[in-house]
């Protein structure tokens, strides 16, 4: 395994927390009364090292199929990963819209579609046509799961050669909500049946299936003490693993994380197992309405943003949520202080 996943993770600039600190305290209005907001700006301080700005963030939607498909876990075929794909290439799917509308860089790599290892507009990273199945032995060898790793820390380092201040990781594999639910359940020890949901829309019976699958991979791969990268390459998935090293590689970077629903939460989990410190450079955009969401970010102590009931994937609920950081941005920088706008501040107490 590459030794770079090991490496520091940059520390947040305590001095500019304090001065964001100070001045939500000296803005033109009740202190607290933004809310959420005011920690934001106060947490993306600390994060740039500086009065907070954000600009279009990096968008990088990473692309695997899933041995486990064949288990029957999803509602959509598995040949469904591949034509997402070229929907991302071609401008029709949900993150493509939002990704043109937040003026954002927009990546897609492909790590291992079945369908195809060569769409047009696709970064072809591919290592093999899909992870194996889970129910007959480990999802990806160790070399693979690094090169998987390597990816998202490629991603993000090209990322960061555009001037990326905000990274936001996406998803797309049929199955990967398998894969994100065994990760879960290994990391929270939480039960299987609390963190299982319905996916891509699976019926009742469809969910009871589902459950009874994944109980069957963790008694075959996951054992008390397992090392977090053993874990990973055993039940991840290809975009799972980029999602991972994209994370860490940020962190060790100093760019801000925000991170999507499910299953890059899941990613999340595993990137902080690996790496504890990165979890300072995470905010969750979103409260995903896969039932295990709320577990996960229980785990990782994170209160998300936002509540839409989401739960599509492809880094779409936080891309959404980017205007909001803008906004808080904006507000804690050109609001005026009480000094400036000739305010009275608040009565000192007797």
């Amino acid at each position: 395994m590459s030794s770079w996943i090991f490496g520091p993770v940059k520390a947040l600039d305590q001095s500019a927390r304090e001065a964001a600190v100070l001045r939500q305290q000296q803005l033109t209005k009740p202190l607290g009364s933004l809310g959420r907001l005011e920690n934001v700006a106060i947490e993306l301080a600390a994060m740039q090292g500086k009065v907070p700005t954000i600009s279009a963030p990096f968008i990088c939607i990473f692309a695997a199929d899933h041995g486990i498909a064949a288990a029957g876990v999803s509602a959509f075929p598995q040949e469904v990963t591949g034509q997402m794909v070229a929907n991302f290439a071609s401008g029709g799917a949900a993150i493509s819209v939002l990704a043109k509308s937040l003026l954002a860089p927009f990546e897609i790599v492909n790590l291992g579609t079945v369908s195809s290892t060569d769409f047009p507009g696709v970064q072809n990273a591919f290592i093999a046509a899909g992870t194996a199945n889970m129910l007959e032995t480990a999802a990806m060898t160790s070399e693979q799961c690094a090169k998987a790793l390597k990816s998202g820390r490629t991603s993000l380092l090209h990322a960061k050669s555009h001037g990326c201040e905000l990274f936001i990781g996406g998803d797309m594999g049929i199955g990967n909500t398998t894969s994100a639910t065994v990760l879960a359940a290994a990391i929270t020890g939480e039960s299987v049946a609390e963190l299982t949901g319905p996916g891509t829309g699976l019926d009742d019976s469809g969910i009871a299936r589902k459950i009874d699958i994944i109980e069957q991979v963790i008694a075959r791969h996951v054992e008390p003490g397992l090392e977090p990268l053993t874990l990973l390459s055993r039940v991840g998935g290809f975009e799972i693993a980029a999602l991972v090293g994209s994370y860490i590689s940020a962190a060790q970077q100093g760019i801000t994380i925000l991170v999507d629903g499910f299953i890059c939460t899941a990613a999340a989990m595993v990137a902080v197992a690996i790496a504890p410190e990165s979890r300072n450079w995470m905010l969750f955009a979103h409260s995903s309405a896969e039932p295990g969401h709320r577990l996960m970010l229980k785990h990782l102590q994170a209160k998300p943003l936002l509540d839409l009931q989401m739960r599509l994937g492809e880094g779409s609920g936080a891309a959404i949520c980017v205007p909001l950081l803008q906004m808080a941005c904006k507000l804690h920088a050109q609001m005026a202080t009480f000094a400036e706008a000739a305010v009275a501040g608040k009565l000192d107490e007797e």
